[in-house]
């Protein structure tokens, strides 16, 4: 039969015999009557392959094997098949030829729906790049546009001193120790989290992180300061690999019930764990650390993602604006500027 449903799916599958060969694949539709559409369609294509020549019409399945396959050392890999699982019941019955701008809207505006317009922008990237790829393979002559929604800046919610303090008096003691060391150094949630005895030598006063374990993808050293000395040193001992623990343990989370109680208690709305890291910069810029050097220490891949924090401090624009005295001086006894 060239049109049926398998017992463990609703949707109509389809098997054909062109040449000798066969082709099976999910129609990806209830409907028998589309179904059948579909049918007809494919097996006239794949007439024209095989008798006339014509070029193969790839499917986005085996658009996704590829590029999985030549994709497979991405930091991102992991997240990248997650992200096609999710997008499977969208694109997965498709040929690429079958991908219009519609499919697309449909796309952004189900990833929309209680996420965030970042969040729906990186699964459509995603789809973006894949079309690309299968350009540059000859397997389609063009994609459909793809538009992304535009996003907000950056946030840079960060905390007061005060504000810390008021937390650290609510978190056990396994997350105050976290809480202080990524005010300390600026690490990332993950980095903190699973930092190894490995990556740390205490007496050069340094920690790093592997390439495959930074999010731009480069090895970052982080020189220590004498508050993340002591908060490491305190840990010696407690586990083989791990830095920090709770009772010897891995620690699965730190920002769950237990962080967001404490927050509560201590009066702080509107802030997530990855916000420490805002605070550490937002603290360092008003201390007189200039941007180049937190792009440096904080692991960013461009100064643009540091500018955020500019605007909270601009003793680096002291010295240039004291050159504006003499001018003010010249003009104030020429007479153009007058004095009181």
């Amino acid at each position: 039969m060239s049109l049926f449903k398998r017992k463990d799916s609703q949707v109509y599958w389809i098997k054909i015999s062109v040449g000798g060969s066969i082709v099976q694949r999910s129609t990806g539709t209830s409907v028998k009557q589309e179904a059948q559409e579909y049918h007809d369609k494919l097996k006239a294509e794949l007439w024209q392959q095989k008798k006339l020549g014509a070029k193969p019409v790839r499917s986005w399945q085996e658009t996704v094997v590829r590029f999985l396959s030549e994709t497979s050392d991405k930091r991102t890999h992991q997240q990248d098949k997650d992200k096609l699982a999710w997008l499977h019941p969208y694109l997965g019955h498709l040929t690429l030829n079958d991908i219009t701008v519609s499919v697309i809207d449909e796309i952004r505006q189900a990833k929309l729906k209680g996420n965030a317009k970042s969040t729906a922008n990186r699964y459509l990237s995603l789809v973006r790049a894949i079309l690309n790829r299968a350009i540059s393979w000859e397997w389609l002559d063009k994609a459909p546009r793809i538009t992304m929604f535009k996003e907000p800046q950056g946030r840079t919610r960060f905390l007061t001193i005060t504000e810390v303090q008021h937390l650290l008096k609510h978190l056990p003691e396994h997350l105050q120790d976290m809480v202080v060391f990524t005010l300390s150094c600026g690490l990332r949630y993950s980095n903190v989290l699973k930092l190894e005895w490995s990556q740390v030598d205490l007496k050069a006063a340094h920690v790093w992180v592997a390439a495959s374990n930074s999010k731009n993808g480069k090895a970052l050293s982080i020189p220590l300061n004498a508050q993340a000395l002591a908060v490491l040193t305190k840990q010696v001992g407690k586990h083989p690999t791990l830095v920090f623990t709770k009772c010897g343990k891995r620690i699965a989370r730190a920002n769950g019930k237990v962080w967001r109680n404490a927050l509560k208690r201590a009066g702080i709305t509107d802030f997530r764990w990855h916000d420490l890291r805002h605070t550490w910069a937002s603290w360092a810029v008003q201390n007189g650390v200039t941007v180049f050097e937190i792009q440096h220490l904080g692991g960013w891949s461009s100064s643009q993602m540091v500018q955020r924090y500019a605007h909270l401090s601009s003793s680096h624009l002291a010295a240039a604006a004291s050159k504006l005295d003499a001018i003010s001086y010249v003009l104030a006894t020429e007479g153009v500027v007058e004095e009181g």
